[in-house]
């Protein structure tokens, strides 16, 4: 395989490449898809190369972004916590045309449709909306700065329904909060 690294399409078209690329590779870093400028580089690329499967990179594995990459065209999502051969073997089915998404993020949506569907109908009466959000992140052992990029708001605002929650739960710190939702849960 012929791999052919560039930093734009600019750069791309510059080349005069002959050839169609077999797959493309979209590497977005820490940037979301849900950011219209990265959701409309995915669109234009799967517009333009339209026999050419395009594959996201991303440092998150998070539902929504990927989901929200399908949704621009993609057809595969790669996260950076995936090995190098799962991320080559990803771009080997999106070649052959299948779509990838990571596994980790499906089970990730599974847990969460399960408490949605069984024991959080009691936090629902308990906990606002967001709260319920917050507490399912504390549940699954995320730190308030990634829950705060995830859920798009300020850090301290994070602390501030992890507080609510604590108070709601008499919990004294955020581990008894995980283990009672997780006990709320079952």
């Amino acid at each position: 395989m012929n791999i052919v690294t560039v930093g734009s399409f600019e750069e791309w078209q510059k080349r005069r490449m002959q050839n169609e690329p077999s797959a493309i590779l979209f590497m977005i870093g820490g940037r979301k898809v849900s950011d219209a400028d990265v959701c409309e580089k995915i669109s234009a690329l799967a517009e333009k190369f339209k026999a050419s499967p395009v594959i996201v990179g991303a440092e998150s594995d998070e539902l929504a972004q990927l989901l929200k990459a399908l949704e621009c065209g993609a057809r595969g999502y790669i996260p950076t916590s995936v090995g190098i051969n799962v991320a080559a073997e990803a771009v080997a089915l999106a070649r052959a045309g299948g779509v990838f998404v990571p596994a980790s993020s499906i089970l990730a949506a599974k847990e969460v449709i399960a408490s949605v569907t069984s024991g959080t109908r009691c936090a629902d009466s308990l906990f606002t909306p967001r709260e319920v959000v917050v507490a399912e992140a504390l549940r699954r052992g995320k730190a308030n700065k990634i829950i705060a990029y995830e859920m798009d708001l300020c850090e301290s605002t994070v602390k501030v329904h992890i507080r609510n929650i604590m108070k709601k739960l008499n919990a004294t710190n955020r581990t008894e909060v995980a283990y009672k939702i997780r006990e709320f849960v079952r």
